[in-house]
């Protein structure tokens, strides 16, 4: 989900989803970066990559705009996000992002079991899992028997750069390692480094980098401004409210009555109770 975090156009590498984005439209590198991650596939080609594809089912859905997303000669689909920061909300996300692509992929009088092959699979700057591990694949099970899958061919796989565990393939670490910023003289990362520094003469896409940056930072500044007249409208509305509970004390002490209070003070007989215990 593209998110845009303040850095210059300079100063973004692969690990910035907007960027990731525009290098993986080279179908070569979006491939292998696939065969690394899930080494068990055999990829024979793959769909020109959509990217920053949005999703929408219907109005009062949330909207889904996903960095990478691309299919194979199998129909296999497959869903890649680059995510450098932790929100604490990614396993959910998983979920959501599987369920919005689904609908993408069923037409109304088609069979659910026409649904395809799928995998939605988070590259993460930081272990969310605090595991240690550099890789995450879950599948759904039976919790009764863990040898039983669902077999509903979903899987969500959360990749972790941030790990020093002997668990994965030297090919797969290389490009962890690369994201993490240690240096490493693996062929394919080679080629992404040259593809990054060859988008980032791409002006148009530099263009459209500053404008979304742009338009983010007005929309932190429309934020502050709300959160302003939010507090001050709070302020005044407990301002209003000690000044009533003032008053309410003022005439229990005077010996007016709850009604009369009532009546006069626009207020409830459990908040004059309250103030009665406070005179």
């Amino acid at each position: 989900m593209l998110e845009i975090k303040g850095k210059s156009w300079e100063e973004i590498g692969l690990s910035n989803d907007f960027l990731f984005g525009k290098v993986m439209r080279n179908p070569k590198l979006c491939k292998e970066l696939l065969e690394r991650i899930l080494p068990e596939l055999k990829i024979e080609y793959m769909e020109y990559p959509e990217l920053q594809k949005p999703i929408k089912e219907d109005v009062d859905a949330r909207s889904v705009r996903l960095d990478v997303y691309v299919r194979d000669g199998e129909g296999t689909v497959y869903n890649i996000e680059m995510q450098a920061v932790d929100t604490k909300e990614l396993p959910k996300r998983s979920r959501y992002y599987q369920g919005m692509i689904d609908l993408q992929l069923l037409d109304k009088n088609q069979s659910y079991k026409e649904l395809n092959k799928s995998f939605v699979i988070f590259i993460c700057m930081q272990d969310i899992f605090g595991k240690g591990r550099h890789k995450y694949t879950f599948e759904n099970i039976c919790k009764e028997d863990r040898e039983l899958l669902l077999k509903d061919e979903t899987t969500k796989i959360f990749l972790n750069a941030d790990s020093s565990m002997d668990d994965v393939s030297r090919e797969l670490k290389a490009f962890l390692d690369y994201l993490a910023g240690k240096e490493t003289d693996d062929r394919y990362v080679l080629e992404l480094e040259e593809a990054v520094k060859n988008a980032k003469k791409n002006r148009e896409w530099r263009h459209e980098y500053m404008t979304l940056l742009m338009r983010d930072q007005e929309n932190q500044e429309i934020g502050k401004e709300i959160g302003k007249e939010i507090g001050k409208e709070i302020g005044k509305e407990i301002g209003k409210e000690m000044e009533r509970r003032k008053i309410i004390r003022k005439m229990l002490r005077q010996g007016f009555s709850n009604e009369q209070i009532m009546m006069l003070c626009d207020t409830t007989e459990s908040e004059i109770e309250s103030c009665r215990e406070e005179v």
